[in-house]
């Protein structure tokens, strides 16, 4: 068994194991992969406007900087609140839990 176990599997393979390698290995397609017109918030400094000698090596203290803003496309952009279905249809209170009884009882009948 062990022997037929460490086989290679064909190329064409249909089992399982096969399946599960070739799925995983494409890319991801879901609502929070950001597509080509999404971008992430960026920062970049434009100019130094005061630099000092830390440790021995002169750094810029004060810059200033360039902010773009992340965008995100509509498709991308979640809901401001959950879907309809998303509602209270009976609110009964605060919820009591369930304390079973360690009391031994009679049945009766």
């Amino acid at each position: 068994m062990s022997a037929y176990n460490r086989l290679p599997h064909a190329s064409d393979c249909a089992c399982s194991v096969c399946w599960s390698r070739r799925e995983m290995a494409k890319p991801a397609r879901s609502r929070s992969t950001l597509c080509a017109q999404c971008r992430p918030a960026s920062a970049v400094p434009i100019r130094t406007l005061q630099m000092g000698c830390v440790g021995g090596i002169w750094k810029p203290l004060l810059s200033q900087w360039k902010v773009e803003p992340a965008y995100i496309c509509e498709k991308h952009t979640r809901p401001d609140r959950p879907p309809k279905y998303w509602s209270v249809i009976y609110d009964s209170g605060k919820s009591t839990p369930y304390v079973p009884i360690h009391e031994p009882f009679d049945l009766v009948g």
